[in-house]
């Protein structure tokens, strides 16, 4: 929940984060300060009076401080102080009388750091929050939503934020119809932050003025070459010769034929699934360099041409869905994962690849997505 339109709180970040735990993960989290606490009591209930539980009282707190809110880590540090003052109540005859203060001021001075840390990191939670939401607002500028019919077309796109890093990516999208047929474009610019996100500006803009005017998407493709060689020319530094832009254009025809051309300039192959369950990987013939590349090769453009059935739903992603690695290292297959399924559209697709991506690595991407569907109707 945002309080006043404003960024997340440091406790609404932290149960978001939960959220994104696995629910193995949420239950450990929520019951671990408790166990502790239980295993304190049931420790010093069954070990000779020389024994200890004061670790166990003193750990509680101290996980629940990074996990919990302040309500949560104050629960615990109460529970803990009440476990070791019952403990050392109940062995009061057979403690030495030192030692049980020490143990209690013990006990409370670890509950007191326990809520100083996580009075720190939910500040740290709410100042990163804030950046996130600025850095969404940004993107949301820089991506706008999609009509979700152009052309009797269905459309739809969703851009997923990477959590490990709150920095604005460049990964793009723009879809738009043109007298030659309904053209888009899906890219991810290298690096991340400001430069990126010009680029990205700078690759989305060429791309609606180059739609409208070039004929062919060789000549599209050409048009971006150019603005990215413009845009490195004015950098200074190692981006003036690292920057490239990898990319996917594609052209949907005004004539009503199923047919669909695709130009792949080093960016992961968009996939066709149809109605029937088929999947399709739109794999280029000729392997080509990313945009902005052409200082170190240059041979024309051939884009690729393809039946593109009626009902069938295209979909175009960044690598950031095809790098998603879970707890073995093993990278997500969408042409594995999505083979056989059926979908209600495109935004019923994208949704199941988010939601899938989100199970095979445990929690958030590592990296940006940027995902775009297209479904041709039925009849059509």
């Amino acid at each position: 929940m945002l309080q006043g339109g404003g960024s997340p709180t440091g406790d609404e970040e932290r149960l978001a984060r939960r959220a994104r735990m696995s629910p193995w993960g949420q239950r450990l989290a929520r019951w671990l300060p408790v166990l502790l606490i239980v295993g304190g009591l049931a420790f010093d209930m069954s070990t000779p009076p020389s024994y200890t539980a004061a670790p166990f009282f003193s750990a509680a707190p101290l996980v629940a401080a990074p996990l919990s809110t302040l309500r949560g880590t104050a629960l615990a540090a109460m529970g803990a102080m009440a476990g070791e003052i019952w403990v050392v109540s109940y062995r009061s005859a057979a403690l030495d009388y030192h030692e049980s203060v020490t143990e209690i001021v013990t006990v409370f001075v670890v509950a007191l750091l326990a809520l100083g840390i996580n009075r720190v990191v939910r500040m740290s939670d709410a100042r990163l929050a804030s950046v996130r939401d600025v850095s969404e607002a940004a993107q949301r500028a820089v991506l706008p939503t999609p009509p979700d019919r152009l052309a009797g077309l269905a459309i739809a796109a969703r851009y997923v934020g990477a959590r490990a890093d709150a920095r604005i990516g460049g990964d793009l999208y723009a879809v738009q119809d043109t007298p030659h047929g309904v053209r888009l474009i899906v890219g991810d610019v290298r690096g991340k932050g400001l430069e990126a996100v010009e680029a990205a500006v700078i690759v989305i803009g060429a791309f609606r003025e180059a739609a409208e005017q070039e004929a062919t998407l060789e000549a599209v493709a050409g048009r971006l070459e150019r603005a990215l060689q413009r845009e490195r020319g004015r950098r200074e530094g190692p981006d003036r010769h690292e920057g490239f832009t990898t990319a996917v254009l594609a052209e949907i025809p005004a004539n009503g034929q199923s047919v669909l051309r695709v130009l792949n300039r080093g960016h992961p192959a968009p996939l066709i699934l149809t109605p029937d369950g088929g999947l399709r990987e739109l794999a280029p013939a000729s392997p080509a360099l990313p945009l902005g590349m052409s200082e170190v090769a240059n041979w024309p453009d051939r884009p690729d041409e393809t039946f593109f059935p009626a009902g069938s739903l295209l979909l175009f992603f960044t690598d950031g869905v095809t790098e998603a690695r879970n707890l073995i290292g093993r990278f997500y297959d969408p042409s594995i994962r999505l083979r056989g399924r059926h979908f209600q559209g495109p935004g019923d697709l994208l949704d199941t690849l988010i939601e899938d991506v989100a199970r095979h690595t445990g929690g958030a991407p590592a990296d940006d997505m940027a995902l775009l569907a297209v479904q041709r109707p039925m009849g059509k």
